[in-house]
């Protein structure tokens, strides 16, 4: 029995240190949403960060509020942008001014990549909240006209 006991030591600590080094869940229920008056922009919108810090290198998630009848300028992003549309709709456009006409429908339930440097619009015609996903730091920059 000592012999066994003594083999599996080293086992047994090796499998403790491996659990305390691994990483812990991210869990954000909706009441520890913590949102945010969005800027620039997103100015008329709020922003809540559930994971990673969007202003830094690494991965990050954000969900964005968007109220309704608002509209966000042409801008390009330096990384892929993944777009979740959690509820309501998302109206997105290419281009570097908004032409409604040419605007796609992103319903609750859709999901859209943005490459980096894509120009695009959106807007909401009721409250919809997207979600974001993506490896930082998260740039919003205006497309000049």
């Amino acid at each position: 029995m000592r012999k066994v006991l003594s083999t599996l030591a080293p086992l047994l600590i090796l499998t403790v240190s491996m659990a305390a080094a691994s990483p812990m869940p991210t869990v954000v229920t909706p009441n520890k949403i913590t949102w945010t008056a969005g800027t620039g922009l997103r100015a008329g919108t709020q922003t809540a960060v559930l994971s990673g810090d969007p202003q830094k290198a690494g991965p990050y998630t954000i969900r964005i509020k968007i109220p309704a009848n608002t509209t966000i300028a042409p801008h390009f992003h330096a990384g892929t942008e993944n777009v979740t549309v959690l509820s309501g709709a998302l109206w997105v456009g290419l281009g570097d001014r908004v032409d409604r006409t040419k605007m796609v429908q992103l319903p609750a339930g859709s999901y859209a990549s943005m490459p980096a440097g894509l120009h695009h619009y959106a807007t909401a015609k009721e409250d919809t909240i997207i979600q974001l996903h993506g490896n930082g730091p998260f740039t919003m920059t205006a497309v000049a006209h």
